[in-house]
């Protein structure tokens, strides 16, 4: 027969934190919640979720305390007075930081009795719930098995690792990711822009052009690992050549070239450090070391 649901703790009600419990509750778990404003908590309330005076009583209401607040100072400003009350708990810290803050928190919950999890979530609030979202966690991974079940239902759960920093780490690289790729196609949509197209009618060939792009980087990968670029596909020679073609069409249409020479600088440093014959994935070293 399949277990009951766990029950699980959630503290801090913002955005994020609201739609985490929500998907709890929908799901069964019985779900107790706290906020620093209990008017963020009513919604919660009346489907379901049990309303916590204080962080203490919170905690003490499941084995497993979600938290998900503004940054790690908050949470220390919430945690640390009642950080005996963690004792024999599990700690899933959602709250965005660096890898550095996370390992000082996991010392922190092993101080006080506690297990501990760092986590970061890989979508917006809407997303919750959805099984194809990443919810990315890092440390033990007797802690990670043991709520797992709890946890895949606020989307996919991956495990990175026992060091708790790797969430963090793979956070920041995956919103990296993020930003850099969405920067790219808003600077495209303001190109053909420029000529009249609308971002609907560029947006399904960048998409198109990604799953191009998908494939080089799978391409990449394996010539990164190995530090070897053979350039038998386009060489970091051809690409600089080839991104003047960028910064004159953008140039000439008045938009923002200050992308474009970015990366033309970066390739410029790669093709510095001797890799102009080989391929672009050889800008990893560029990016590697230290700009002169």
């Amino acid at each position: 027969m399949n277990a009951a649901p766990q029950a699980v703790t959630v503290i801090g009600l913002g955005s994020m934190g609201s739609a985490l419990a929500a998907v709890l509750l929908e799901h069964g778990h019985p779900t107790t919640v706290w906020n620093r404003s209990p008017e963020k908590a009513r919604p919660l309330v009346e489907r379901g979720a049990r309303l916590a005076a204080t962080p203490a009583e919170a905690i003490a209401a499941s084995d497993l305390v979600i938290a998900c607040v503004l940054d790690h100072d908050a949470l220390h400003t919430i945690l640390d007075p009642v950080a005996g009350s963690l004792a024999g708990r599990a700690l899933v810290n959602l709250t965005s930081g660096s890898p550095e803050q996370a390992r000082e928190a996991l010392a922190w919950a092993k101080g006080h009795g506690a297990d501990y999890l760092d986590g970061a979530v890989m979508t917006t609030p809407p997303g919750v719930g959805d099984p194809t979202r990443m919810f990315l966690y890092s440390g033990p991974e007797e802690v990670f098995a043991r709520h797992r079940p709890a946890l895949a239902r606020l989307g996919d759960p991956l495990h990175l690792g026992t060091d708790p920093g790797l969430a963090s780490l793979y956070d920041a690289a995956l919103l990296g990711l993020m930003w850099s790729t969405l920067t790219g196609w808003l600077h495209g949509t303001a190109l053909v822009g420029a000529e009249g197209a609308t971002a609907t009618e560029f947006t399904p060939l960048a998409l198109r052009w990604l799953t191009a792009v998908s494939g080089f980087m799978t391409t990449y990968a394996p010539q990164v690992d190995a530090g070897k670029y053979p350039g038998d596909d386009a060489t970091v020679d051809v690409q600089i050549a080839t991104i003047d073609h960028l910064l004159h069409a953008a140039a000439a249409r008045g938009v923002d070239t200050a992308l474009p020479e970015l990366l033309k600088a970066t390739m410029e440093r790669v093709k510095g450090l001797g890799h102009g014959s080989d391929s672009y994935a050889s800008v990893i070293e560029a990016l590697r070391a230290p700009a002169a």
